[in-house]
């Protein structure tokens, strides 16, 4: 399950110095602000719009279940009081659904800052793609991409307008080869690259693939023998989040980013290599 292709700098499970919530929780530095999470009701999205509210913002909390929304909303409030939050209801690859949540979410609040594309779908990895449901195997690349397609596509617009910031919750995956997992491994890579169109059709608009980490989720359940590696923290792609729409690492927009990354590292010793070499994007490894 190890990752083949990393950048070799410190394994971060948890909240560390650099990305320490602290300084947007206390100074309120996303007040003003509009952010919208899909896949917001439980585990990875709502611990995202959960910092992202405590840190000040205004919180549209898209999912397809009206209950379970409210619950993470009714979660959410009992940190921050006075947050601001609407819940829409809306399946990710429901064409029209997507384009009337964005649309009511700027008419609720007037603008748009920040996006977290969050929902997915992963099943059990446990036989070869021709020995399940093809339909079945087809949907998960239908929500993992289009889901995430349709939000960018309503979403881009409202996000160029306050030179906003676009996060697709990707995966280690999208950098390896699992026996059985090609749907999920597969839609994870090819959302590397819709990142990487984002950012070159979309230059106002700062967009990164962030692989949240090794994490005990719902989802990650239909994978037990997985457990082992799901070491990380809901905290630590949320914290990880707070920093990358704050102004600090716009120059990582259009590349895949890891929450495992000390980012401080990433900075220090890796920011002049991965500019002067085009890094961290998708390409054909060509032998030399």
């Amino acid at each position: 399950m190890a990752p083949t292709e990393d950048l070799p700098v410190t394994r971060m499970s948890d909240i560390y110095p650099g990305i320490d919530p602290s300084l947007h929780f206390n100074g309120q530095t996303y007040k003003g602000k509009v952010v919208l999470v899909t896949g917001a009701s439980r585990g990875i999205g709502e611990e995202i719009a959960s910092f992202y509210a405590r840190a000040g913002a205004s919180l549209s909390l898209v999912g397809r279940n009206s209950a379970d929304l409210l619950e993470a909303k009714s979660r959410i409030l009992s940190k921050k009081l006075d947050a601001q939050v609407e819940v829409f209801i809306a399946d990710v690859v429901d064409t029209q659904a997507v384009k009337a949540t964005v649309e009511e979410t700027v008419s609720a609040f007037g603008r748009l800052d920040v996006v977290v594309a969050n929902a997915g779908k992963a099943d059990p990895w446990k036989k070869p793609f021709t020995e399940y449901d093809p339909d079945n195997w087809w949907k998960t690349m239908e929500v993992n991409i289009r889901g995430v397609y349709n939000i960018a596509h309503f979403a881009l617009p409202e996000l160029a307008k306050t030179k906003g910031y676009n996060i697709i919750i990707g995966s280690v995956g999208a950098q390896m080869r699992m026996p059985f997992a090609s749907s999920y491994v597969t839609s994870k890579h090819a959302l590397n690259r819709l990142n990487e169109y984002i950012h070159a059709e979309h230059p106002d608009v700062k967009t990164f693939s962030l692989n949240p980490g090794a994490i005990k989720t719902s989802m990650a359940e239909n994978n037990p023998e997985a457990a082992p590696w799901l070491i990380d923290t809901l905290q630590l792609p949320a914290a990880t989040c707070l920093r990358l729409t704050s102004g600090r690492e716009d120059w990582l927009s259009g590349r895949y980013v890891s929450a495992n990354w000390n980012l401080d590292e990433v900075d220090l010793d890796w920011k002049a290599k991965i500019i002067e070499q085009e890094a961290l994007v998708n390409r054909l490894h060509v032998p030399v």
